[in-house]
């Protein structure tokens, strides 16, 4: 309860803008007893991030790891991530889009955690995209390391574009996009839907 509520507030204000006696006043705890759950605003930091993590595992990853290895699940990945972001699991979107921003400059174990986990996520991607084409889905050609770099870049305009201007329609536009781009990839093309 208490690092759920540190997640959402850091998705919408920064994980700086966290604070143990701010968490202890809204959940009605003891500033000590926040105090003795993490030590420190860094150690406050690091759990938030850690529990987003076991929140991005059990809400997208997880759930598609059932699909076999092609171009579907790929696809389905994608499908599920912007789900993520337009349910708003956290109420400022994806909570890693938020915190790579504000962390992006800085050195540290918290900055060091969040690039961690994202490359942990692009290279997860590469790995979808490598076994897609192993097992023939995807044209033999394909560079890993740029599709994947377009499929990450799109669902991340799509969930920055949805919260600055308010509007879902992005999620559209990166579902459609990334459609057409996969299509494009991949060797049947009746795998995947015609449209979104």
């Amino acid at each position: 309860m208490v690092l759920q509520r540190a997640a959402e507030i850091a998705s919408i204000e920064g994980l700086e803008n966290l604070s143990l006696g701010r968490l202890a006043t809204e959940l009605r705890l003891s500033k000590s007893g926040v105090f003795s759950l993490f030590g420190s605003k860094e150690g406050l930091q690091l759990a938030t991030v850690r529990v987003a993590i076991k929140f991005y595992l059990e809400d997208l990853l997880n759930p598609n790891r059932r699909i076999p290895d092609g171009v579907v699940k790929l696809w389905s990945l994608c499908e599920s991530w912007l789900q993520y972001s337009k349910g708003r699991a956290f109420p400022g979107g994806c909570f890693f889009f938020a915190t790579a921003v504000e962390f992006s400059a800085r050195s540290g174990k918290v900055r060091d955690l969040i690039a961690g986990t994202q490359r942990e996520w692009i290279t997860h991607v590469e790995q979808m995209i490598e076994r897609a084409v192993a097992v023939g889905e995807l044209v033999p050609e394909t560079d890993g390391a740029v599709l994947a770099f377009e499929l990450i870049a799109l669902l991340d305009s799509a969930n920055g574009t949805s919260l600055l201007h308010d509007d879902d329609s992005a999620y559209t536009k990166a579902s459609t996009a990334i459609l057409n781009r996969l299509r494009s990839a991949s060797t049947d093309k009746s795998l995947l839907p015609q449209a979104v």
